[in-house]
């Protein structure tokens, strides 16, 4: 499909894609949050609950996508908590009028909480056991975390969106041009293995009975360790050496942790918030980020955005927080 957008994905269309593998569903379609994807909870007619996920066209190609399915089977196999793709009739990608997309059991649960510690050094542990799996092999179709892609595309995106007022365009490209200059000459000689990709609170559930699981492995990409522990801090710098410090104790009962990576963490914080801003600009044709993202467009979101390069350029002169190995 050559459309970008989901403007023919109808709730027909959504309907007779899942008839198209055998799951009928009974109850309707509930619209989970995800703006880069199409996701929707029903109940099927077998009385289970299902989540299934219409992926962006254009976006990743067959091979990515699958190679995302085997590390998440491969997770399974492992005995590592992951939502992993159901598999019907031996596959777990399924393709309907152009869309391609993929079935999930649905799992309940509470949204992590950051600020627990009990739950963070469990986390540690988690994400120990996912990189001790992810170390094996690496992807060979799914992209690294690069600056070309994270800084300078996502500045492209910007520029070429025009969302950025005249009034705003030279104080914020002045400072945006600063970041990407000094995260780009700071991450650099960097080790990757597999990586969650996406590792935030939204992304893993706590159950009732305590367990932790992984959700979403769409951005699944190659990267450093660290880039899937250093979203669990917050506050200021003693409350991340705590949060750190705990983190790290669960995760070197199953893998080895790299100090030397502390390095990259306000390098990777400037990659996200530069990408993300790119993200947005690019998809700005779908008319669900023009709905939903409509602050993107105001002077004032851009003057909090330089506002906040301006704090991150000076947390990348920073000293590293540094653990005792």
């Amino acid at each position: 499909m050559s459309e970008f957008s989901f403007a023919s994905l109808t709730p027909d269309t959504i309907l007779d894609a899942l008839d198209s593998v055998g799951i009928y569903a009974e109850s309707g379609l509930l619209a989970l949050n995800s703006y880069e994807n199409r996701v929707y909870q029903f109940m099927a007619e077998d009385k289970r609950r299902y989540v299934v996920k219409f992926y962006r066209p254009e976006r990743w190609s067959n091979e990515q996508i699958l190679e995302e399915h085997n590390f998440s089977a491969e997770l399974m196999a492992a005995e590592v908590p992951v939502v992993a793709p159901l598999k019907l009739n031996e596959s777990t990608l399924f393709a309907h009028q152009g869309y391609r997309f993929t079935l999930f059991p649905s799992v309940g649960g509470r949204q992590f909480e950051m600020d627990n510690l009990d739950q963070l050094e469990q986390l540690g542990r988690l994400i120990g056991r996912m990189h001790s799996v992810a170390k094996a092999r690496a992807f060979t179709t799914r992209p690294t975390f690069s600056c070309d892609e994270y800084l300078h595309q996502a500045r492209v995106h910007l520029q070429q969106s025009n969302l950025v007022s005249d009034a705003m365009s030279v104080p914020f490209y002045t400072v945006l041009d600063q970041v990407i200059d000094k995260a780009g000459k700071l991450y650099e000689g960097v080790d990757s293995i597999r990586l969650h990709g996406d590792c935030h609170a939204g992304n893993i559930l706590w159950s009732a009975d305590g367990t932790l699981t992984f959700v979403d492995l769409d951005d699944s990409r190659q990267g450093p360790a660290i880039q899937d522990l250093w979203m669990m801090l917050s506050g200021d710098r003693q409350n991340q050496l705590l949060q750190l410090d705990t983190l790290v104790c669960g995760y070197e009962e199953f893998a080895d942790f790299d100090h030397s990576q502390l390095r990259l963490i306000e390098p990777l914080r400037a990659m996200r918030m530069v990408h993300y801003m790119g993200w947005i600009a690019k998809r700005w044709s779908d008319p669900a980020f023009e709905r939903n993202f409509s602050w993107f467009a105001q002077d004032k979101y851009w003057e909090q955005q330089t506002l906040a390069l301006k704090e991150q350029l000076a947390a990348l002169d920073e000293a590293p927080l540094k653990l005792l190995p």
